[in-house]
């Protein structure tokens, strides 16, 4: 008799993703998503090649969330100042999270830029006020407004800086602007 399968690819990846909430991605393993799912290795890898293509899914997931659902909240109106005063409410609101994908050296790396500068490059071409900005200056925006709100976001969640709101739009917008006037891109490589 063939056994019934009993656990589907929905409640893994779920697990899988709730693990990396908790723990970050250092604890990323077969043996911690089925313990945690209370089952044996095998179920994981009937349903994924390898690790890594759970990895790579559950990250897909993440970013698809991030993306559609987090990062593009309208507060102030300019999608550039909104998306790094998301990404800091995000950091703080899901603190573990946000230090497994951004911070720690078991998350995404590549693939996290990669995708971020993809997300970054529509939301920028994708607006009315940046629609006409370049590729250098895209990339340029891309790097330094994320190393500023990156920083902000770790020196908020760590409780190291209180800003007001206002504060964050201001320094946001400040960067944005300098970087508008001199491109001098950082080059991730």
């Amino acid at each position: 008799m063939v056994r019934k399968k009993v656990y589907t690819r929905e409640q893994i990846l779920q697990a899988a993703h709730e693990l990396v909430e908790k723990e970050g991605f250092s604890k990323f393993t077969a043996r911690n998503i089925a313990k945690q799912m209370g089952i044996s290795t095998q179920p994981i890898y009937l349903e994924f090649k390898n690790m890594d293509d759970l990895k790579n899914t559950v990250l897909d997931e993440i970013f698809e969330q991030l993306f559609t659902g987090i990062f593009p909240k309208k507060v102030t109106g300019d999608p550039l100042v909104d998306l790094g005063l998301n990404f800091i409410n995000f950091a703080n609101d899901n603190k573990r999270l946000f230090q497994a994908l951004y911070v720690e050296e078991y998350g995404c790396g590549q693939k996290m830029y990669d995708a971020s500068f993809e997300n970054y490059h529509n939301m920028v071409k994708g607006s009315e006020k940046y629609a006409n900005v370049d590729e250098q200056h895209i990339d340029a925006l891309h790097v330094r407004t994320w190393v500023v709100v990156t920083g902000l976001a770790v020196l908020t969640t760590s409780g190291i800086i209180h800003p007001t709101q206002e504060q964050l739009i201001t320094t946001i917008e400040d960067t944005i602007d300098m970087v508008l006037k001199n491109p001098n891109p950082i080059h991730i490589e």
